[in-house]
């Protein structure tokens, strides 16, 4: 195996297990937010966001040397549009990814599965009729929310997450957090995403943090409740989130990252050149 083929491997084993990560904290806690009666965080929701947050934040310490962390779908999409990362990799670390994702569903399904059984029974629901304890896997609408709703909310979203990400790794941008504080940023800039807008649809705003988790749950029982889901909602936090990276990155690079501030060399450069 070649240098750049190792470095390749390498990077897909990373992004799985950024998302392996994410989804061992974030489904871990909509597990203890959704089964337990009453719930820890039911008058703490704020809670659930932070987990989410800082599960994010660990993934980008524990991996963010070997593949940049994308974590994220949309996230790479977006790099692959305007950061030149590489259009090869794309599909590569998509698979990656959701690879993770389906790995961190089964490790929480490991931790749970008694008390998705208790609440079951208690509540009287079935996995493949009611999707009981479905939301602990992956998203739906919540309450008024129709799917097209939804759609809309992961593309706006997805966007804002987006345009943060962009600007808190920008070069240019002398306002970022410096050195490796920008993953705790990002890390609570999700956290942010999912407190003030999570009740519509649960923040996805990550293809990879739904597709796999919803992909392990129609093998273990839930079915159809997981794929297609109910109204066919399944496409949504995928579409969504991969339009609305590239809006959100779009915005960046075109309204606001032309007019940040150069290094003097380049700026005396350019000046030069006038």
């Amino acid at each position: 195996m070649t240098s750049t083929n190792r470095a390749f491997v390498g990077e897909l084993i990373a992004e799985c297990v950024a998302v392996f990560i994410i989804i061992v904290f974030g489904d871990s806690v909509a597990a203890m937010y959704s089964l337990y009666d009453p719930s820890p965080y039911k008058l703490a929701y704020w809670g659930v966001c932070i987990v989410w947050g800082l599960g994010v934040t660990v993934a980008i310490y524990v991996t963010g040397a070997v593949s940049g962390t994308h974590a994220n779908p949309a996230v790479t999409l977006a790099l692959a549009c305007f950061r030149g990362f590489s259009w090869k990799k794309v599909v590569p670390y998509w698979v990656a990814q959701v690879i993770g994702g389906f790995l961190g569903a089964v490790i929480v399904y490991t931790l749970f599965s008694p008390v998705i059984d208790h609440y079951a029974a208690v509540n009287h629901l079935d996995r493949l009729h009611d999707g009981a304890g479905a939301g602990v896997f992956f998203t739906h609408p919540g309450d008024f929310v129709t799917p097209m709703h939804a759609f809309v909310d992961e593309i706006i979203l997805t966007a804002m997450l987006l345009l943060g990400i962009f600007a808190v790794t920008c070069e240019y941008n002398t306002q970022a957090p410096q050195a490796n504080s920008g993953a705790l940023i990002i890390g609570l800039l999700v956290a942010t995403i999912g407190a003030s807008a999570g009740y519509l649809e649960a923040w996805a705003i990550n293809p990879a943090r739904d597709f796999g988790p919803r992909l392990f749950c129609y093998f273990t029982g839930w079915g159809q409740s997981a794929l297609p889901s109910p109204n066919n909602y399944w496409w949504v936090p995928i579409a969504g989130p991969l339009i609305g990276g590239v809006v959100g990155a779009a915005f960046y690079q075109g309204l606001l990252k032309p007019f940040m501030p150069k290094p003097r060399t380049l700026r005396a450069s350019a000046e030069t050149q006038d």
